[in-house]
């Protein structure tokens, strides 16, 4: 039993590594882009910037209210 205990823990130590490497990358590029833009936007002009803004997903649409169902003859019940 304690072979397989040892088994495991080493496994998981092991993939707790490779996770804590995974997470100093992405957080040293998630720096990097961080400056790139910052940059970007400093050499931007302003036109570019609301053009790169008009582009950017509009905000999320209010919900939709429920549509009334019309009758036969065409107008709402």
């Amino acid at each position: 039993m304690d072979l397989v205990k040892n088994h495991l823990m080493y496994a998981v130590r092991e993939e707790v590594e490779v996770l804590k490497e995974q997470i100093r990358e992405l957080v040293e590029k998630n720096s990097q882009l961080e400056r790139e833009n910052t940059l970007l936007k400093t050499l931007a002009s302003p036109e570019q910037l609301e053009k790169f803004q008009s582009h950017l997903i509009p905000e999320e649409p209010a919900p939709e209210s429920p549509q009334v169902p019309e009758a036969p003859g065409g107008s709402a019940v």
